[in-house]
């Protein structure tokens, strides 16, 4: 028998089906706690800042499906990042009202 000289597979399928890009960045589940991290903060500290961000964590968690079983910690980001830039976009248009200090 010879030996395959770096052909380690038996078969000649290019590549695996269920996976067809490289794994590299952060996993899902790392994506859904970062997110809520981001929105819970946000909302005591630059809650303009962190609720898109744990908004775009969220989402990027969820992956492409929106039915069906989803980790807990993306959904809860995406709503909470709602809530967050929401207020915080509430609370400076009321910050930015006339009469607010002017004189």
């Amino acid at each position: 028998m010879m030996a395959g000289f770096g052909h380690t597979r038996t078969r000649r399928t290019p590549r695996s089906r269920n996976r067809m890009w490289p794994r590299t960045g952060p996993d899902r589940a790392t994506l859904g706690i970062v997110g809520l991290v981001c929105a819970v903060a946000g909302f005591f500290v630059l809650g303009i800042v962190l609720g898109p961000v744990a908004i775009l964590c969220g989402r990027l968690a969820m992956g492409r499906r929106w039915n069906g079983s989803h980790p807990l910690p993306a959904l809860v980001a995406l709503v909470l990042g709602c809530i967050d830039t929401l207020l915080s976009i509430l609370w400076l248009a009321g910050a930015a009202s006339l009469g607010n200090g002017v004189f």
